[in-house]
């Protein structure tokens, strides 16, 4: 029997299948429009949705590391839903797009891109050999991003032979008249290049960034106008110039408008040319109430005169200062009543400091940070905020009886009485502080010298029959120096220490001399806990027995190194 087939029939039915899928998908519309998932879901956990959809998330860090992972894969249609799930998609770091860390690898990448915003990285610790030249389409493409306004993030660094610069900054420079405004969150330029031709000037005068979060820009890099950059930026939250000359300087007008019009900073960073040298005229403060964080570097008297034109808030979570000084007097005369002054407005440095102090490597430094209240391991403590950091560098060499003065009369404007940790290197004239500092708890001394009187005072001061330290719990000494061959002075301390049933622990690491077995065998009869641990950090069989340190060995077979603990 034959079969015809109605043709008619078959049309009238395909039409009424797809009326029937557009009906679907309307009550699905309204359905979901009743879920009303866009607002009982936070973007934060929506945004993480996203990223668990496609199988795997994806971390880094905005600002320090430059090396970014590859986009997870899979399909990206939540970005077509609606308006506000493509808002969340792009406000979720974890899906943003790259090319790759190299001029190869954008060659390679960047047909790949696909409508989700682009990271635009590149390393210049990798790209150090010739590569790709940004031409031809590669260029065109990042212009087309450019222009789409896909790009959220440029972060390019490093030191560069043969990196043509205007070739990668030209491209992001708008075509046409006017201000563009565009959606990149994050600038990181910290370059320095053998020759540049790049005009960073007429990328911000063409640019608008109303979503810019984050500014760094350090290196010889060309700047001939700041004015550009103050009016364009309006919503920064970190921003660190660090200029190589022959940059101009800031001037003071431009950096005020700079910092007024971002009332939102919470960290500033200004190194050498960035701090204007023009600060005089009537005294103007600018207030920076929601600043976190501050780094200064630069002349003593620049930095100091700034520092005066900003209202700070009282409590800072770091605060650094790094300035060269011609003179001592400089030093003492301008940044000591500074330093006393900071610390006497913040509270939280009223109670339980760990100072650390330096004087090596051409420079005087002090650190100031509240110590943990767990003194049982001598590790060095967590640090935690706030964090004073005052560091100066002479312009010309100084002999180490100088440094060492400077040290002393330096530290009589930290809150002394407070500190109950102390790092330092061992000069001699360090027991003189110990005086003003009497509920020391933890002592790190660094190229610790074994002599007579070693951590006593001397015959004939008015503390000469008191301990030094009658507070002292940990005592670390890193790199020892036995002045005359023995180990005495440190067992003559020890014994001085712990009368009145004082209770100790020892640690003793880094350069140090061979321990007899006796020595030992004394020491650990009078400490709580004795850690001993020769360089260069892997176990060997000692003299005494014990196990410690030794530069023949590897570490064990789980790749772990260890000490000597005896208790």
């Amino acid at each position: 029997m034959g079969c015809e087939v109605n043709a008619e029939l078959i049309r009238a039915l395909e039409e009424r299948i797809k009326e029937g899928k557009g009906d679907i998908i309307k009550l699905k519309r309204a359905r979901n429009s009743l879920l009303n998932i866009s607002v009982r879901v936070p973007p934060e956990i929506l945004g993480r949705i996203f990223v668990w959809s496609l199988g795997r998330a994806r971390n880094h860090t905005l600002c320090s590391d430059l090396h970014f992972d590859r986009p997870p894969k899979g399909p990206y249609n939540f970005l077509l839903v609606c308006h506000h799930w493509f808002e969340v998609a792009s406000c979720t770091p974890e899906l943003w797009n790259f090319w790759g860390n190299t001029l190869q690898d954008w060659d390679k990448q960047y047909p790949h891109s696909g409508a989700i915003p682009l990271d635009l990285v590149l390393d210049g610790y990798s790209a150090r050999h010739p590569g790709v030249v940004l031409d031809g389409p590669l260029r065109d493409a990042l212009r087309e991003c450019v222009t789409q306004d896909k790009i959220r993030q440029i972060h390019i660094r490093g030191h560069h032979d043969n990196l043509d610069l205007a070739s990668i900054i030209s491209p992001m420079i708008p075509d046409g008249e006017g201000i563009q405004e565009k959606r990149i969150e994050s600038i990181i330029f910290q370059l320095v290049v053998k020759e540049t031709t790049a005009e960073l000037s007429k990328f911000f005068a063409r640019v608008h960034l109303p979503k810019l979060r984050y500014l760094d820009i350090s290196g010889n890099l060309q700047i001939s106008s700041w004015d550009h950059l103050t009016s364009q930026t309006t919503c920064l939250t970190a921003l660190s110039l660090q200029l190589i000359l022959p940059s101009p300087a800031l001037t003071t007008c431009q950096l005020f408008s700079l910092l007024a019009l971002n009332p939102n900073l919470r960290e500033l960073t200004l190194h050498r040319a960035a701090i204007p040298d023009d600060i005089d005229g009537p005294v103007f403060r600018l207030p920076l109430h929601h600043l976190e964080s501050i780094f200064l570097a630069g002349e003593l008297r620049l930095v100091l005169r700034l520092l005066h034109r900003l209202e700070l808030p009282a409590a800072l979570n770091s605060m650094t200062l790094e300035v060269n000084s011609s003179t001592i007097e400089d030093v003492l005369q301008t940044l000591g009543p500074y330093m006393r002054d900071h610390f006497r407005r913040d509270i939280r440095f009223q109670d339980r400091l760990w100072i650390t102090t330096s004087s090596l490597y051409g420079h005087v430094g002090i650190s100031v940070s509240p110590a943990g209240d767990r003194l049982d391991q001598i590790h060095w403590p967590e640090q935690k905020p706030p964090l004073a950091e005052f560091v100066v560098y002479p312009t010309g060499p100084l002999p180490d009886p100088v440094m060492e003065e400077l040290l002393l009369d330096w530290m009589a404007f930290t809150p002394r009485e407070h500190v109950v940790c102390f790092k330092a290197e061992d000069r001699g004239k360090i027991p003189e502080l110990f005086v003003a500092m009497p509920n020391i708890e933890m002592l790190w001394l660094c190229d610790a010298i074994f002599s007579e009187g070693f951590l006593q005072p001397a015959p004939g001061e008015p503390h000469a029959n008191t301990k030094l330290l009658p507070s002292l719990r940990s005592l670390k000494l890193e790199d020892v120096v036995l002045e005359d061959g023995n180990w005495d002075h440190l067992t003559t301390y020890l014994a001085h220490q712990i009368s009145d049933d004082q209770v100790l622990s020892l640690q003793v690491t880094g350069d140090i001399p061979l321990m007899p077995p006796e020595v030992a065998d004394e020491i650990r009869g009078l400490v709580e806990e004795f850690v001993y641990y020769p360089i260069p950090f892997v176990y060997s069989r000692c003299d005494c027995g014990c196990d410690r340190l030794d530069e023949d060995n590897e570490e064990d077979e789980h790749g772990d190194y260890e000490g000597h603990e005896e208790g």
